[in-house]
């Protein structure tokens, strides 16, 4: 073991230790598989167990020979207890060799899936307006782009405007130019311009249409003959809640109910698109799917237009929402035409949510 390394220790439980390193309220469930995720070097953190099935610590190092956890001290003879030490490097990673396009990659959810593809091996091309700082909100594909490298990711950034037809329509080819394919499309970018419907200006109309509905379709279409010679694909839009019809009278206008219904209209035309789509395709393996948040995400973005009118209960995690877009970028091709909301798929799907680095459960589950 070389300090400052990430490792991850795999190991059967029913072991000769009797329990699990980190703790010794970690039960025995006979015949499953246990992973250890640390850093030698580092300082240790409490340990979280989820779903019975996965449990991650950090663990500080004596010597490479005899390390100690809080309760558990192991060494070279856990090997005979089954134990397994490999580097992080070489845990097979469910998007290895795959290249991702996701746009509004600056910062926010795009941000956050950037990073999570690029932990689980995939190639990205990362757009958006933003290269560097923006004036106000946090975030740039320079700092996306430097943290996914820092994760072993190879990656291409393009400047594009998805407003603009000519601007958008370079987003592809330029990913084929870089890695020769595409494999993935997540749109994820995204115009919220709330207003009331009798103030809407048809130059809003066609900006929020643009980049809600027309920006994905031309990239979904450009994607497709890369998808087509690979015989499968997919394809995640990143819809919304708020697309549900309202009930009433009376109506509930609160927060930004009384303000968001154009922009609800963008995103019930994209659901639609997908399903349509996903019956198109289902024979060539390309699974076309939605995903929305089932709570708010409260991204550098959503933050800034809608931060101040949500309460706690009404966020859930950037880890959460990224793990529902993983699944999805992976996913059976049966599991095609759906329209997802995010915790749902965890929930069904038995998934951890893990962190954005891939190493550990995220501490906080599903909540932010």
């Amino acid at each position: 073991p070389k300090i400052g390394t990430q490792y991850t220790l795999i190991w059967t439980m029913g072991s000769p230790l009797g329990s699990s390193p980190g703790g010794n309220n970690a039960a025995i469930f006979s015949g499953s598989v246990r992973y250890d995720t640390f850093s030698f070097g580092h300082p240790p953190v409490s340990p979280g167990c989820v779903k019975c099935s996965l449990i991650a610590i950090s663990v500080p190092i004596i010597s490479p020979d005899n390390f100690v956890t809080d309760h558990t001290i192991l060494r070279k003879g856990m090997k005979r207890s089954k134990h397994l030490l490999k580097e992080q490097n070489n845990v097979e990673r469910v998007l290895q060799g795959k290249t991702a396009v996701i746009t509004g990659a600056s910062r926010g959810i795009g941000a956050a899936t950037a990073r999570r593809f690029a932990a689980e091996g995939a190639n990205l091309v990362l757009t958006a307006r933003t290269v560097d700082k923006h004036p106000t909100l946090a975030g740039s594909l320079n700092e996306t782009a430097e943290a996914c490298t820092g994760l072993g990711a190879k990656v291409h950034i393009i400047q594009a405007d998805l407003a603009d037809e000519q601007s958008r329509l370079r987003i592809i080819p330029a990913a084929r130019a870089a890695f020769g394919t595409v494999n993935i499309l997540v749109n994820n970018a995204v115009a919220a311009i709330y207003k009331p419907l009798d103030q809407y200006s048809l130059k809003h109309r066609r900006i929020m249409t643009e980049i809600n509905v027309q920006a994905p379709l031309d990239l979904i279409q450009q994607s497709l003959p890369s998808m087509f010679e690979a015989n499968e694909g997919w394809i995640i839009n990143l819809s919304s809640g708020s697309k549900r019809h309202p009930s009433g009278p009376p109506y509930d206008l609160g927060g930004v109910k009384g303000v968001y219904g154009f922009y609800s209209a963008t995103k019930a035309m994209l659901d639609r698109l997908t399903t349509a789509l996903a019956s198109e395709l289902a024979d060539k393996r390309i699974r076309v799917n939605t995903v929305e948040p089932k709570a708010a995400v409260l991204s550098e973005g959503a933050d800034a237009v809608v931060g101040d009118m949500l309460t706690s209960s009404q966020i859930e995690s950037m880890e959460a929402m990224v793990e529902s877009i993983l699944f999805l970028a992976h996913c059976k091709p049966e599991h095609t035409g759906r329209n997802e909301i995010s915790l749902d798929v965890i929930d069904q799907q038995n998934l951890t949510v893990m962190d954005l680095e891939g190493h550990a459960p995220h501490l906080g589950g599903k909540a932010s």
